[in-house]
């Protein structure tokens, strides 16, 4: 069974994937992403673009299992599902990759962004890392996904909306006035460079919710120049390497890379008014206790955030300097 259901609720679609009963759950003794005999990697590589054995979304969709009606509409699952892997070494994380290995991975999500959106039909490419058994990591090998939509998932189109409604009301982007009043305000400021701001923002959901923000107005990862691409792949260095430093341990968290879409008519102007930016979610709000996202988060779309930001800002950026000593 696999389509999209529409909810008449909120807009937006729900991805329905049976397949996705069937995926490994943390094998012990293989690992389909390692290089070796009868694997669907290559024998060598640094990075590399998988397709996902067990997609939510296809280019050859399925024929819908129910049939829709004028409430609940049905959709085939179009659009693409891929696994982006890191590195060929399994022990390996992304803070512990050097630099301009980073860089590597960051011209593989160009280039993906490129090629995907080639095709008229998906409207949004939206690449993304689940770390740790935490956020439900199934596979341990060092990777994270990217989904080509056919539709603008919800939470990515109020964001858009309101920067928008921000840029008509006020003839500014409201990301770029974002980054000018942390700049101003310093405290939640956690590093810099060049081209990247990367801060705890004020209204963050988690305790140590980090966005990384580029300086300059640009809307998705194509539009990057070599610097820039450079400076993105050190500040995800340091900001994961810092979180890892903060407890002495791997931590967990969900990396969401936010920009603007492709082959919209409804967002055809979007590189006015949205910002490219990468959200992290990361669930813990001390060495062993959990920050859920529990009923009023999910329920209600209310975050409470357990910790002031101005705080475990001082502790992060500790963390950070901790990180680039040791480096």
């Amino acid at each position: 069974m696999a389509e999209l259901r529409w909810n008449p609720l909120l807009k937006t679609y729900t991805m329905v994937a049976d397949n996705r009963q069937n995926r490994p759950h943390l094998p012990e003794d293989w690992c389909p992403f390692c290089p070796g005999p009868g694997k669907k990697v290559p024998p060598n590589y640094d990075v590399y673009a998988y397709d996902n054995d067990f997609p939510a979304l296809k280019l050859d969709p399925d024929e819908p299992n129910i049939q829709g009606t004028d409430l609940y509409k049905v959709e085939k699952n179009y659009g693409k599902c891929e696994v982006i892997l890191y590195s060929p070494d399994h022990n390996i994380t992304l803070p512990q990759l050097p630099v301009e290995h980073i860089f590597k991975l960051v011209n593989l999500w160009v280039e993906r962004f490129k090629e995907l959106s080639k095709d008229e039909k998906i409207k949004y490419i939206f690449p993304f890392e689940n770390r740790g058994k935490e956020v439900g990591v199934t596979m341990l090998h060092p990777h994270g996904q990217l989904y080509a939509y056919s539709w603008i998932p919800l939470k990515l189109k109020v964001e858009l909306d309101n920067c928008k409604e921000y840029y008509e009301e006020n003839g500014k982007c409201l990301i770029c006035e974002m980054n000018k009043e942390e700049k101003e305000f310093q405290k939640r400021i956690l590093f810099e460079n060049d081209s990247f701001l990367v801060y705890l923002p004020f209204f963050t959901d988690y305790p140590y919710g980090a966005f990384i923000v580029s300086k300059s107005h640009k809307g998705n990862l194509s539009e990057f120049d070599e610097k820039e691409k450079w400076d993105l792949a050190e500040a995800l260095k340091l900001l994961t390497g810092g979180f890892d430093a903060l407890f002495d341990k791997p931590f967990p968290y969900m990396m969401n890379i936010h920009q603007t879409p492709v082959n919209s008519e409804e967002y055809a102007d979007s590189n006015k008014y949205y910002h490219f930016h990468i959200e992290f979610y990361p669930p813990l709000r001390d060495k062993d206790k959990i920050k859920w996202y529990a009923s009023s988060e999910m329920g209600a779309w209310a975050a409470a955030n357990t910790m002031a930001v101005e705080e475990t800002a001082i502790t992060l950026r500790n963390a950070i300097e901790k990180f680039k000593k040791i480096q």
